[in-house]
């Protein structure tokens, strides 16, 4: 009986430790919305992995989810495209970072059709643009995300089933 009920305790201890590293390592996100189209859509459920940035900073390219500054109870995803103390400028439905025109290899759903003037990323802060640029509440919006509000970096694509895989990683160094 004694082994018994050791058996079950240390199960017990190693099923809540996995649990809490889980826990502290990835989270599910499901997109809401259209923003990062084409790239992702509606209803996909992700896996974000929140320990990456604890290891590196944040890179242009990387796709992430975090709490935007105007609502912190939301989780948003976005691209990140420049970091803090670089210059972003949007123009003739160009994306300009540090007075360079950006290469963005992956798809964006069609070029902004607004103008953004040049200005300057705070520091600690990053600037971040949907794939969908047209339909995208983001950091053309006069928003940068702070560092500590950047849950992680999104890391595989779950559901649906067909669409399984890891997410590409882009940089736009």
């Amino acid at each position: 009986m004694r082994a018994i009920f050791r058996d079950i305790v240390i199960t017990l201890i190693l099923a809540l430790v996995i649990f809490f590293l889980l826990q502290f390592t990835v989270q599910s996100f499901v997109v809401v919305g259209s923003s990062m189209q084409p790239n992702f859509q509606d209803g996909e459920r992700l896996v974000v992995n929140k320990v990456s940035y604890r290891l590196h900073q944040p890179e242009t390219g990387d796709v992430i989810v975090f709490h935007p500054p105007n609502n912190q109870e939301a989780d948003y995803i976005k691209r990140l495209i420049a970091l803090p103390g670089e210059t972003v400028k949007v123009e003739n439905g160009m994306v300009y970072i540090n007075g360079l025109p950006l290469d963005e290899p992956y798809q964006i759903n069609e070029s902004p059709k607004y103008t953004l003037p040049e200005q300057k990323v705070p520091e600690n802060e990053y600037f971040v643009l949907g794939d969908n640029r047209n339909n995208s509440n983001d950091s053309h919006n006069g928003w940068t995300v702070p560092q500590e509000n950047i849950i992680g970096k999104v890391w595989l694509l779950i559901w649906p089933p067909r669409e399984w895989g890891v997410i590409p990683d882009y940089s736009l160094e």
